[in-house]
């Protein structure tokens, strides 16, 4: 496997120098996060981005994410400009080394939570979800901004997709990720990515939009739209992870060995009893996933693909972006790193 870390530019409160640091540290996973979606992302900004990581023995060949415009999505306005445009940034990429594109298909909103700082026992704090919170919430009449909303949306705009996406629903939003699927794969294909796509966060509706992938008949129904090794997944553990319903294990062991998992973001979750979850320290009695069996199922697999700790609590006073301190993620990738270490050293016994 190839052990990764997002960094997120200049800007970002964690700089590369620190990164390196953390045993086994290869990949870096980051993105242009300055052009907005639908815009071709400039030349000189990959080769920065390439630049910052070759100057400290890390490796830039993973993008998270080159965001999909909603007009895509929802298969309206100058759609076919706008896959072109897409089409060019996996070209510009790849350019530069990048060998895995991760993106969602998410309407509206990338990843929905409650509160992003909840405090545990331990004084730790992490991002949860719980439903009490979302009680009488309604987009469509009320001023809601949760976490992991999209800032740049007005009220009104908001209100607008929610109502757009309803008229067009599950099979429509299928629809267009075929039409998506078929116009960028063949591109993949020619410059050596693999187009990874991120399970929704959490994967069921939420105030009523469409959500399509969220389970296992989802990823296969999602697999066989464009059935090439480009077409491959980012598996979330966290994100898939927080329906009791997915057997998370299973799915890793059946899709690493069928080759189409590109990229893992491994994190743990605790599912409460009326379903909403809490984000967790990777440790696997810390939550409700088997993050030991999860690596297994990797390495039984032949896994050789990108891996990164996903969200982590803010431990020890750090204070920056919720869930992607350094600290907690540090201990998630060393956590990661001996799991491997073991299972591997297991497997040759």
């Amino acid at each position: 496997m190839k052990l990764s870390f997002r960094w997120y530019g200049r800007e970002d409160a964690i700089p590369l120098e620190y990164i390196r640091q953390i045993p086994g540290m290869r990949s870096v996973v980051t993105a242009v996060y300055d052009v907005k979606p639908g815009e071709v992302w400039p030349r000189e900004s990959l080769a920065a981005l390439k630049a910052d990581c070759d100057s400290n023995g890390l490796v830039f060949d993973v993008v998270e994410s080159i965001p999909v415009h909603e007009d895509i999505k929802l298969g309206r306005g100058n759609v076919d400009q706008l896959l072109e445009v897409y089409c060019e940034n996996i070209r510009r990429c790849a350019e530069y080394g990048v060998k895995c594109v991760t993106y969602n298909f998410m309407p509206v909103f990338d990843w929905t939570r409650t509160q992003l700082d909840k405090k545990a026992a331990d004084g730790s704090t992490s991002l949860v979800m719980y439903w009490e919170q979302m009680k009488g919430l309604d987009p469509l009449k009320d001023d809601i901004h949760l976490p992991g909303w999209d800032s740049s949306y007005t009220q009104q705009e908001v209100r607008e997709l929610i109502a757009a996406y309803g008229e067009l629903g599950e099979e429509g939003l299928w629809a267009n990720l075929e039409r998506f699927l078929k116009k960028v794969i063949p591109v993949a294909e020619e410059c050596g990515v693999k187009m990874a796509i991120h399970p929704d966060d959490p994967p069921y509706p939420i105030f009523g939009l469409p959500r399509i992938i969220t389970c296992e008949e989802n990823l296969d129904r999602f697999l066989k739209l464009v059935d090439s090794p480009a077409n491959c997944l980012c598996l979330c553990t966290g994100s898939l992870g927080c329906a009791a319903s997915n057997d998370v294990v299973a799915m890793v062991r059946k899709y690493a060995a069928m080759g189409r998992i590109a990229f893992m973001h491994i994190r743990n979750v605790k599912i409460m009893e009326d379903g909403s979850f809490e984000e967790r320290a990777h440790l696997s009695s810390c939550g409700s996933l088997d993050i030991s069996e999860i690596v297994r199922a990797l390495v039984e697999n032949g896994f050789d693909g990108y891996v990164r700790p996903d969200h982590g609590r803010m431990i020890w006073g750090e204070e920056g972006k919720p869930g992607y301190g350094l600290y907690d993620r540090a201990l998630g990738a060393a956590y990661i790193n001996g799991l491997f270490e073991a299972w591997e050293k297991a497997l040759k016994a």
